[in-house]
């Protein structure tokens, strides 16, 4: 059989080139010359991509009658990303128990009008290929599903439920008190300590008011929050006009003809209504300091345990993220940079921020200093966090008040080139994901009701100068400073100390003398 097959093809070889070409292939000799330039026969007309100056695939933006927004960017590929971003947060809860946020975030995609479990909607987003997530900041809530581009029906209906439509049961909302619980446990125990270092900054920069106010549910108020209290927030924050409805691989028409099907007219699980008891207070930063005295020396046991740290943050007020200072401050956050001490190696690997070459590389004592820029749409922190051993915190305060107090000497041309390149790479890098670009868009428009381009953001970067960075150095040194401290505290110097070299030309601490140590 194999042998009449092979003489089959045999025949065909000659029949198609010809006795002495098929020779030649058949002596191990080259495939008849065919020219590349030559279209083949029976294949399409191919169609290349051109480029013309333009910004093919713009976000578009379209405002629907119920004031929803719907914004899209497409993307080439099978699969796309839509999700509903809602201007409600951790911020909003001035006038209600915190952690409201935190337990919606636990709630998201249970049970609804439409789907009777969790698992029901699990099914009917795997047989798209999706998945689904939900997540809370500050300032926003985030309802996000990853599926095919041929399911993105079946998604925006899914998404219009479990946003407008939980049920929010007893056995449900137990579940996510389970669920905040163990996540406030383990927030403590965790070896990493940034979170609630993170938590602790904002609390003192903004005592009690918007972006001060706890993230995380606080243990007292673990069992005050019920539906009734969720439906009350609810009917306050999750309004159309409070929404945007992102798409990012999707066809701009599609989406906005999802969105008036499932999201035009419809009546919220808690009722319509004219929206009460909306917070639309200002940050106001405060300044300030919080210690949590803590014993860090059984943080992680093991063969090889992490020493025992003690953990400071200092912060100083920004700017939003609506003003113009905004990029100059990240370029400044991006010249800072630093990070951990077991990559801070020698010259040749690239680590050339300000903590690195002036913090890490010559104290040895240091585990960590690291730079944080936190923007909000009225107000903002950079901070840098800052881990040693307790008996050496006086000297690591000391050392992050003169990084600070540096910042406002001119920066060198090189380093500042560093640090737009590096700022800009990250951020292309970045928007290559398609969750992260959603995420961006969603964001941007929610905020701004518009969306600045990578190209546009890249072009800000490039004009920061100099000048710009000492201008908001000055700028951020003039406010009270922030500062959250975090392990054995014996050592850390006083408030008004910190206050004072931050005041001071070189950032020195006071000078104390004691008789006895």
């Amino acid at each position: 059989m194999a042998a009449h097959v092979s003489r089959f093809r045999s025949w065909g070889r000659v029949k198609r080139y010809g006795i002495a070409a098929y020779r030649q292939y058949s002596c191990g000799g080259g495939y008849p010359s065919v020219s590349l330039s030559t279209p083949l026969p029976g294949i399409p007309k191919p169609v290349f991509a051109s480029v013309n100056g333009q910004e093919k695939y713009e976000t578009k933006i379209t405002t629907l009658e119920n004031g929803l927004t719907v914004a899209s960017q497409n993307k080439f590929g099978q699969f796309c990303t839509v999700g509903v971003l809602i201007n409600s947060g951790s911020r909003h809860e001035a006038k209600y128990p915190s952690g409201i946020a935190h337990f919606l975030e636990k709630l998201a995609f249970s049970s609804t009008a439409q789907y009777g479990s969790k698992d029901e909607i699990l099914l009917t987003l795997e047989k798209h290929g999706g998945i689904c997530d939900c997540q809370t900041s500050r300032d926003t809530t985030m309802y996000a599903v990853s599926a095919e581009v041929k399911g993105l029906d079946t998604v925006v209906s899914l998404l219009s439920d479990a946003v407008l439509q939980p049920r929010l049961l007893d056995e449900e909302i137990e579940m996510a008190r389970m669920a905040v619980r163990f996540e406030l446990e383990d927030l403590n125990m965790r070896p990493d300590p940034e979170p609630l270092l993170t938590e602790m900054i904002h609390a003192a920069a903004f005592r009690g008011n918007t972006v001060g106010l706890p993230r995380f549910c606080p243990p007292q108020n673990l069992e005050k929050v019920d539906r009734t209290l969720l439906h009350t927030y609810l009917r306050s924050y999750y309004c159309p006009e409070r929404m945007v409805l992102a798409g990012v691989g999707i066809e701009h028409e599609q989406l906005v003809a999802c969105a008036r099907k499932y999201l035009l007219g419809v009546t919220p699980v808690w009722g319509a209504g004219t929206p009460a008891n909306v917070d639309k207070s200002v940050a106001q930063y405060t300044g300030g300091i919080i210690k949590t005295e803590k014993d860090m020396s059984d943080v992680s046991l093991g063969p090889t345990p992490i020493p025992e740290l003690t953990h400071i943050m200092i912060g100083l007020e920004s700017c939003s993220f609506l003003e113009d200072d905004f990029i100059p401050f990240a370029v400044l956050n991006m010249m800072m940079g630093g990070g951990g001490s077991f990559s801070a190696g020698g010259p040749g690997k690239g680590m050339f921020t300000r903590l690195y070459l002036n913090v890490l590389n010559r104290h040895h004592w240091m585990y960590n200093a690291t730079s944080y820029h936190h923007s909000y749409e009225d107000s903002g922190l950079l901070c840098i966090h800052a881990s040693a051993d307790p008996r050496q915190v006086r000297e690591m305060v000391e050392i992050i008040t003169r990084e600070f107090i540096q910042m406002s000497s001119v920066a060198g041309e090189m380093e500042l080139e560093r640090a737009k390149t590096q700022l800009k790479s990250m951020l292309m890098m970045n928007l290559e994901s398609r969750p992260v670009i959603f995420e961006d868009v969603g964001r941007q428009v929610l905020a701004t009701g518009r969306r600045k381009l990578p190209h546009e953001l890249c072009q800000l970067i490039s004009s920061v100068t100099a000048s710009d960075i000492r201008r908001v150095t000055t700028r951020m040194l003039r406010s009270k400073p922030a500062v959250a401290a975090l392990g054995d505290l014996t050592e850390l110097p006083s408030y008004d100390d910190i206050q004072a070299a931050l005041s001071s030309k070189d950032g020195r601490l006071p000078r104390t003398y004691r008789l006895f140590r």
